[in-house]
């Protein structure tokens, strides 16, 4: 491990659970999707995604090298969505254009769901997640963090596995049935980071946006489900498998791209939420720096530059940034980390 890599580590591990040290920028280099398609879902040798995991990593590695930000690279397995809904039975369609697999629903009633066994570690989709993890280790050595897949919310999982109208009603007709699905949604997820982080040492359980965190502080997934449903029904079927999971872990950071900002005061009854990630809606970052000022890092991606400025101008005296930037057209990404530095007070 670099200098400069532990370096980040510290940072990082300050930024999102001790004494603040600044707002952090993390550089994303283009990470173009493997022209052998989803490794979950092809019949060839997961051997043959060896070296574009491989090429991944050493580009994270060349952008912190050029750009001394405040990353720390790391091998990036992310996938498709369905991945653990495929555990349970659902198939994954994968459409013409070029863009990810979905999971279509494989139940629509109560007797359904629960007829469903919890699955075993040894479903193809996340077992090919293993073998390429232990081929990657293999290539890198022990030191060099490796990722989780992409990673739904137990509810989230649910509403891939149950059709979503089917499932919005039997919230009302058959609630007992759901909570039942989202509990094995959770067991499995449970299972399987437990494992991956055991088998696999070094990891990294962030999937979205880019970043790391010590594994200790908590797990991280997506909460998309949030913006169908009230208040009182988030509080009902969402809270405790994500309130489980933090404890389970040791925190939970959490990417949400729904129309939830009514569900704030929800987020902050998680025990220690560490992290968000928010795509905002119209009224634009303020609600989300007025909430989580003090309580979690709001993590940002895929906004220009001149949002990142309006957030630092919007900023309480307690509030914490983690900036993704990028991609950024080559000729343009020097100048472009140089004002954010700039304008997060910070040193070049």
């Amino acid at each position: 491990m670099t200098t400069i890599e532990q370096r980040n580590r510290t940072f990082l591990r300050d930024l999102f659970s001790g004494p603040f040290p600044g707002h952090g920028i993390i550089m994303c280099p283009e990470a173009p999707p493997s022209p052998l398609g989803d490794f979950t879902l092809s019949p060839r040798p997961v051997r043959d995604w060896v070296p574009w995991a491989v090429e991944r990593y050493r580009n994270q590695l060349r952008s912190l090298e050029h750009f001394q930000d405040d990353s720390v690279p790391y091998v990036n397995l992310n996938t498709n969505t369905g991945i653990f809904a495929a555990a349970f039975g659902c198939q994954l369609h994968v459409y013409a254009e070029e863009t990810n697999a979905c999971a279509l629903p494989c139940v629509e009633t109560a007797a359904e769901a629960d007829r469903l066994p919890e699955p075993s570690l040894n479903a193809p989709t996340l077992a090919r997640i293993f073998e390429l993890a232990r081929l990657v280790r293999r290539e890198l050595g022990p030191e060099v963090p490796i990722s989780v897949p992409d990673i739904q919310s137990p509810f989230d999982i649910a509403a891939l596995i149950w059709r979503k109208e089917k499932l919005l009603l039997a919230m009302c007709d058959a609630p007992e049935a759901v909570h039942r699905l989202v509990d094995k949604c959770t067991r499995l997820l449970e299972r399987f980071l437990t494992e991956f982080r055991r088998e696999m040492g070094e990891v990294n359980f962030c999937h979205c946006p880019v970043a790391w965190a010590p594994p200790e502080l908590g797990c991280w997934l997506s909460e998309d489900e949030a913006g169908t449903m009230s208040v009182d029904m988030f509080d009902e079927f969402c809270i405790p498998p994500l309130a489980d999971l933090s404890r389970r872990f040791g925190g939970l950071f959490m990417h949400c791209c729904a129309t939830a900002d009514h569900q704030y005061g929800e987020f902050l009854k998680i025990p220690n939420l560490r992290g968000l990630n928010r795509l905002f809606q119209a009224p634009g970052p303020a609600p989300a720096i007025e909430a989580f000022a003090g309580h979690a890092v709001l993590i940002e991606a895929w906004y220009p530059l001149a949002l990142y400025s309006e957030m630092l101008a919007m900023a309480k005296a307690d509030s914490r940034f983690l900036f993704n930037l990028g991609p950024v057209p080559p000729a343009e990404a020097d100048a472009a980390y140089l004002k954010l530095r700039a304008l997060c007070g910070r040193a070049s």
